[in-house]
Parts: structure tokens; sequence; C-alpha cells
């Protein structure tokens, strides 16, 4: 068992006072009724649905205007983008920075409470970590703070004091695995998954009880190898459509952003990675689905039993990751109410799934699409264009690995019946198969041409130019001289655009939107933004001076004052190819350490 020995006896000596003093606790059916307590913001997506609409609206059309600033908050040294939405929760903020350090903060004054530093081996974990030094979340759960660890762990602290009660292992970097989503809490379970199908891993997702840190199931997300038993019938179906010595080279299909919970259906959703390598020729899987990679998946609580699936890219190719938010809401389609499921997928298609039965509802384009033609109408399956199963000569596909839309989070207000969706316009790449491919443990293996490694050793490295014509395009139509970013307001009923506004894009910040008609984004490049959410009217443009690395947005009620809050700054940033114990790079002029910054009606203006 992966948790420590003294796990239990730490949870019991520290759970039991800690009750005794806390009056109020986050619990299944305060996370069940998030969405009519708008005042405070206890789950990543705001409620179990992950809708990201909040039911507050003192602040609202007619006067966001007058936002300012009402306090800010030094995060720390940093080290990457500061992806995470902070949990508000009892007058206190809660979140997570570069390097896996948890930190509380007083919601009225903006002072420390605690922080919690996990000391991560960043020399030892750093090469492993495929596109940054970052977190998106924690968890709140009765009195607990659960973080997760990029080198792997998970960790609950007193929600007082920051001290640890119980620590997890869920995986090791030197097997390729990092641990970067924010956790999720499902029927006092804790559900997390892995990052890495960039190099040689098996996907998987895990469910912990949140009180021991007991891990009570594990779902391997694609089959091992055929001559050991199936851990369940569903890998046993999935086996079928793998061939060759595929487990040998991992198989991808990694979970590293999505998750939803449904009480009243009693379904977990996920998202799941791309295969690994991204060519399905060298998968040795050619004209297979691989199950179940770059798919949607929903299973029970209680056993980690697949009760349904539903697979958007069947052999994905195009590093075609379904891990984009899983939104839950009830809309009215064709005069007939449905319980839904929806993704703005990173392949550029807005998909609308019957959440209880797994039913394929609809799906169209959101943003240009070439590597499709369409979805069959009944199944939701691809009609994949023929020239977009690429070989040794290059050719363009879109959208890019960047994706129509990534983790950058969309939200769901039902007032209008829009989905806000940041997206990139006409993300692309260029796409071959590396003919020098090797398979190497414990490093990238993607199999595509690229050029040289950037030299900060972050990200992929570009690819060659194109040698074949593109294949046709389905979707929206760029316009010359378009801002390559969006943000798009799409009716999921009709599956068509409603307003569409400059800016953002399909990585990095995020909205929430409001009773107060807004729809509030954060901008990558700094800004906070407000629209009105029926018509899309920008009412407000803030510089925060941050610059960049910006997180997704949240709103939360105090005393009676609406506020909003938002991370970003990078700090001192390392690429993954540095030499283990160089000496760091220091601070420049132009270095933006993160900051946690808070805004209210009539606050004071940004340096001030």
């Amino acid at each position: 068992m992966a948790t420590k020995a003294l796990a239990l006896m730490a949870a019991t000596l520290a759970i039991a006072p800690a009750y005794s003093q806390t009056a109020r606790v986050v619990d299944d059916n305060s996370l069940r009724n998030a969405a009519k307590n708008g005042s405070e913001w206890t789950t990543y997506g705001f409620t179990q649905g992950e809708t990201r609409y909040s039911p507050l609206n003192q602040i609202n059309a007619s006067n966001v205007s007058r936002l300012g600033l009402a306090w800010s908050y030094e995060i720390g040294r940093g080290g990457g983008n500061q992806e995470a939405t902070p949990l508000f929760f009892n007058g206190t903020i809660y979140s997570i920075t570069n390097w896996s350090i948890v930190y509380a903060v007083d919601a009225r004054t903006g002072k420390e409470k605690w922080h919690w530093d996990p000391e991560v081996n960043q020399d030892k974990t750093r090469p492993y970590i495929c596109c940054g030094v970052v977190q998106r979340g924690i968890a709140l759960y009765q009195n607990l703070v659960i973080a997760p660890i990029i080198d792997g762990r998970l960790v609950a602290l007193d929600i007082s004091t920051g001290h640890p009660v119980w620590e997890s292992r869920i995986s090791y970097s030197q097997d390729g695995y990092t641990v970067t989503m924010a956790p999720r809490i499902a029927k006092g379970k804790v559900i997390i998954g892995v990052a890495g199908s960039e190099l040689p891993i098996r996907g998987f997702f895990d469910a912990y009880d949140a009180r021991t840190g007991q891990r009570a199931w594990r779902f391997y997300t694609v089959p091992g190898d055929p001559s050991k038993p199936y851990e369940n019938p569903a890998l046993k179906k999935a086996a079928e459509t793998w061939s060759g010595d595929f487990w040998k080279l991992g198989g991808g299909g990694s979970l590293w952003d999505s998750i939803s919970y449904d009480p009243e259906a009693d379904l977990i959703y996920v998202g799941t990675g791309n295969g690994g390598p991204w060519p399905e020729p060298l998968r040795h899987s050619k004209g297979k689905d691989n199950l179940y990679v770059a798919s949607i998946l929903a299973v029970k609580p209680d056993t980690g039993e697949l009760k349904w699936y539903y697979q958007p890219v069947p052999g994905d190719s195009w590093d075609f990751d379904s891990v984009q938010q899983l939104l839950l809401a009830d809309i009215t389609i064709k005069g007939q109410p449905r319980k839904v499921l929806m993704q703005a997928n990173k392949d550029g298609f807005y998909y609308v799934i019957d959440r209880v039965t797994g039913q394929f509802i609809s799906g169209e384009p959101f943003v240009k699409v070439t590597w499709a033609r369409g979805l069959d109408e009944r199944t939701g399956r691809p009609f994949i264009n023929p020239e977009a199963h690429y070989g040794d000569e290059t050719i363009q596909i879109m959208p890019g690995p960047g994706g129509g839309h990534n983790w950058s989070p969309m939200s769901f207000n039902p007032a209008t019946g829009l989905v806000y969706i940041p997206s990139s316009l006409s993300s692309s790449s260029v796409f071959a198969i590396d003919e020098n491919y090797e398979w190497k443990p414990g490093r990238s293996n993607i199999g595509v041409r690229r050029g040289p490694p950037p030299k900060d050793g972050i990200g992929l490295a570009p690819p060659p130019a194109a040698t074949l014509p593109p294949p046709p395009a389905i979707g929206p139509e760029v316009a010359a001289g378009s801002p390559t970013g969006a943000l798009i307001a799409w009716d999921p009923a009709t599956q068509k655009q409603s307003w569409q506004a400059p800016g953002g894009g399909s990585i990095g910040g995020g909205t929430v939107t409001t009773a107060g008609n807004l729809v509030i984004q954060v901008i990558p490049d700094g800004r906070l933004v407000a629209y009105s959410a029926d018509k899309g009217e920008k009412l407000l443009d803030v510089k925060t001076g941050l610059a960049g690395g910006m997180g997704p947005p949240i709103t939360y009620e105090l005393d009676g004052k609406q506020y909003i809050a938002v991370a970003g700054g990078q700090g001192i940033v390392v690429g993954r190819n540095v030499e283990p114990g160089a000496p760091p790079p220091q601070a420049g002029p132009n270095t933006i350490f993160p900051k946690l910054m808070v805004f209210v009606l009539d606050g004071r203006p940004i340096g001030q």
C-alpha cells in the first residue's frame, strides 16, 4: 500500500481534536449544495459539476467598472505559471503554487496564516516534468486541505495549522509520472490522476479515503501486459483495441486535468490523455481505437467500475487529450430536458453527451478543424480525414497540440444558457513520424519529427515546415488579422456561437460567470476583463501588472461584500534540461514574482 505506515495513527490523533475546534467543515452535503451557497468556493470548479457559475450579483454589469484592488499577497519565488484555482472557506483563501507549496491567507486582510513546503527534490524531479512546474489546485474536506505534490505524493494538511496529517504515494517521478491536477472529492474519496503521456507511462487515476489516505481503488486507462491478468473487465475489453507489444511503450492515457461528479447519478467522470508515443503506427496499433486514450469515462465512486465511455478521438495520433473540463448541466435540447456532460475538446469539437447513459447527443466544431470532416450523428464517431493519418512527409493539422480549448477553465451561465470558452482560433501544428525514433526509457517519446530542443528545455521544439497540402477544413473561418485567442460564448443547445470577444486562448487564465450578468475572464497577458454575459459587451479591462503566468479567477462573499481573486506571475523559471546542482538563475529587472490579487467594488487602483 502506498500510504506511510504512520498515516492511520496520525489521522486518528490529528483529526479528532480538530473536529472539536472547528464549527464548520466542508463535507459531502456542502459540496453537493455548493451552487446554492455562492458565498464560498470550496471545490475546483465551484460545483462538483464544474460549472464555475456563481449566484452572487453584488458585482454586476452595471457597476463592475468600479472594481479595484482590496489587497494582494506575495505568494513566493515561483518557478512557473500560476495555474491553480484558489479555494475560499470560512474566511480563508487556500491555494497551491509552484513546487507544490500550499498556503492559507486571511481573506479579510491578505495576511498569511500558514504555508507548507513539501521540499520536493527539484533537481531530481525537474527532468520528468513534461510541461512546466505547475499545480492546478487543492481540495478541502472535513478539516483537511488535500494537496497533490508534483513528485507523486498526496498529502493532507490540517486546515487550521498546515501541519501534515497523512501522506500517500500515488506515483514516482523517476517512472515518468508527475502529479499536477487538482484533486476532487466524491463520497468521501479523493480522486486524483497522473500526468506524463509524453514519457513511457501507463495512465491511471486513483481514489483515496479522504480521512486516512488509504487507497480505495485504481483504474488504469490503458491495458497492460496481456500475459498477466487484467485488473478489471473494462481493460480486457480495451485490450482488443490494441495490438503488438504496445504495453512495452507504456501506452499513455494520462489524466492530468478533468474530473467531475454527479451525486444523483453516482458517477465520476474523467477525461484521459493522448496515446504514447503520439503516432498510432509507433504504438504498433495502426487502425485500432486504443481504448481508453483520448476518452471520457464514467465510473462508480465506490468501486471504480466503468459504467460507460465515449472516445472522441479513436486511435489518437495528434496529441488530442480529452482531459479538458467536463461540465455537467441540465439543459433543454429540441424541447426535451437533458442531463448532459459537455466538453470543449482540444480537438476543436464541442461535445454534448447524456451523462447518465453516455449517449452521444451532438458535436460541432467551435474552431477550425482539419483532422476530421465531421461526426457521425448517431454515435459521435469522427470521420477522420485520410490525409490526417500522417507518415514520413510533413502535413499541417488543425488544431495543434495546444488545442482549440485546453485546460483554461470555461464556465456555464444557466440564465443565458451559454458556455464561455477560452479558445485558440487558429491552433495548428505540423506532423510527421520521426524516422529516427528510438524508444528511450524515462525520456520524452512523442515519436513526431521536431526541430532542435528549446534552449530552456520547456515544452516541445518547433516542427519543420509542411510539405503536403493540408486536409480540408470545417468550422468557423478566421478572418485575416484576427487575434489568435478569443473568448467564445457558445450555445450548447443549438451548437452555435452567440458572441465572441478577442483575447485569451486555450491555455492560461480562465473564466467565471455570475448572476450579475457577468463573465469574468483572466487573460494570460495579465489582464482581468469583464463582459456582459448575454451580449458580450466589454465592461472592464484591468492590467494587473503580473504580465503572465495567470491562473483562473474565483468570486466569493465575505462580510457582505463580493470579491474576485486571481493569482499570476511566474517568478524564476528553470528549464528541465538544466544540469543538476547548477546554480539557480537570478532574478532580473523584469522578473515578476507570483502574487494573489483580490478585487472589490471601489477598491484602490493597481499600484497604489
